[in-house]
């Protein structure tokens, strides 16, 4: 494992000047009080409701005795790459379900996924001409926040559907009742998903040397804008170019079957986190090894909350989810509480304010993290926050509002003088049909919806969006 290079993890931030209301702590403020349970004190307002207390004990006591399932000095190399990243050396791409299921822990289903992340992140690499991190929501996105504890169907009132972590998506009492069992049963799905994902990585994904063998039918369609298409058709040449140089060389297959992926997930259920939370060999920090890096979301990053008590003493890589209402001063306390030491590759701040929301909600946050001299990675998810609903009830995202929220979020930073270093998508490497575009119409949605909760992008359009993505990077590349 390469060591980190100290060099870039100590580069000199510009000071905060008077004016920003909030100082920053000159140390770590997660020693203080904190351990790997002291979020039980905190309210969590995500806090799934088991019937019996003792077999929830029963059951973090045997994960807490497994072997993790990633390893401390993992974490260590992603903070690192992301320490890169927010120098803009490199760009992130996350990815993957809005909430894996068990039932989908299948070999046809993880190669998909892995297929097109590292096609999307070829692309990028091309076109932005610097290194892609790829990371996964997979392995342990099995949990998912609910804005109501219950719903109500016909009458009948249930508690919601928490993720394959907390319990089943059928609409009866045996499977929305949640059962304590499921954490060790997504806990082995997890660990077999990455034995599935590490060997893949480390010798089964090299033949994507031919971009224009790629499926890449979306490029052909008669909507598409003449410069667009062309577009499209350089990236596709020049990556192709690019590929085989590599090969002649001898580098190709080495450099495109020995990749790196690293995954991700909500940091939701406390019970589980904390049960795979422990101080690394020869080192003082504790670390979340359930995923490399955890992210808090709209409805988690509550100051006096339980998530972010939980994830202010762990030595992870941190994402922060942004939505529309967040204030900027919010933003400085929750930098100020999870990373007090100003860690380079620390936090990565993911911003999903949805497209007609850009222009008025993102400027004045990238100004007051930018005149406050915190290095922060920006991603930009432009998924969250254009959901709509069809008039037939179908929960959906359209592309165009998509691309417009990515070129929007890119303007901001360019007039703001910051570097948005990632994209964070929910998709499929499957052929589903769950966002409007493309190929896909309205009246397609119900061919091949497959989502229990959020829409995703299906591999077509996410390839064809990486290639949009393209377009830009290439703009301002020198």
């Amino acid at each position: 494992m390469p060591a980190r290079r100290s060099s870039d993890s100590e580069a000199a931030v510009e000071h905060p000047p008077s004016e920003i209301p909030l100082s920053r702590p000159r140390s770590p403020s997660r020693a203080c009080g904190w351990s790997p349970t002291s979020w039980k004190s905190k309210p969590d307002a995500q806090a799934v409701r088991y019937d019996d207390p003792a077999a929830v004990e029963r059951v973090v006591a045997r994960i807490k005795e497994l072997p993790p399932l990633v390893s401390s000095w993992e974490v260590e190399r992603l903070r690192s790459l992301i320490a890169d990243a927010q120098l803009g050396r490199r760009f992130l791409l996350q990815g993957g379900d809005c909430a894996e299921t068990m039932h989908e822990c299948r070999a046809d289903t993880i190669a998909n996924k892995l297929e097109i992340l590292l096609k999307m992140s070829l692309v990028l690499i091309v076109s932005g001409r610097k290194p892609v991190v790829r990371v996964g929501r997979f392995a342990g996105q099995y949990a998912k926040p609910r804005s109501r504890p219950t719903e109500i169907r016909g009458g009948v009132e249930l508690p919601s559907y928490f993720g394959d972590l907390v319990n089943g998506p059928a609409f009866t009492p045996e499977a929305r009742r949640p059962d304590p069992e499921r954490m060790l049963s997504c806990y082995q799905h997890a660990a077999m998903t990455l034995n599935f994902v590490r060997s893949l990585s480390a010798g089964g994904l090299s033949d994507l040397q031919r971009p224009e063998c790629w499926d890449l039918s979306f490029s052909e369609r008669a909507d598409l804008p003449a410069p667009m298409h062309e577009s499209f058709r350089a990236t596709t040449r020049q990556l192709g170019d690019a590929l085989r140089c590599m090969d002649a060389l001898g580098g190709a297959g080495n450099e495109l079957s020995r990749v790196e992926f690293f995954t991700s997930h909500e940091g939701l259920n406390l019970h589980y986190e904390s049960a795979q939370t422990r101080v690394a060999p020869h080192r003082s920090e504790y670390y979340d090894l359930t995923t490399h890096m955890p992210w808090l979301g709209e409805r988690t990053r509550a100051l006096d909350g339980a998530h972010v008590e939980f994830l202010r003493g762990i030595s992870n890589p941190i994402g922060i989810k942004l939505g529309p209402t967040v204030s900027a001063v919010d933003v400085l306390r929750l930098l100020d509480t999870l990373n007090p030491g100003e860690i380079p590759g620390r936090i990565v701040l993911i911003t999903r304010m949805g497209a007609d929301r850009v222009e008025d909600t993102l400027p004045p946050l990238l100004e007051i993290v930018k005149r406050a001299g915190r290095r922060v990675l920006w991603v930009c998810d432009p998924m969250h926050g254009n959901t709509i609903t069809t008039a037939s009830g179908v929960k959906t995202r359209e592309f165009s509002a998509i691309v417009r929220e990515i070129e929007r979020t890119y303007d901001a930073h360019d007039a703001c003088g910051t570097y948005l270093g990632g994209v964070h998508f929910e998709l499929t490497g499957d052929d589903v049909t769950e966002c409007i575009g493309g190929s896909v119409r309205e009246e397609d949605l119900t061919r091949a919806y497959e989502t229990l909760c959020d829409p995703r992008l299906n591999q077509a359009q996410a390839l064809e969006l990486s290639y949009c993505i393209a377009r830009r990077m290439r703009a301002m590349s020198p």
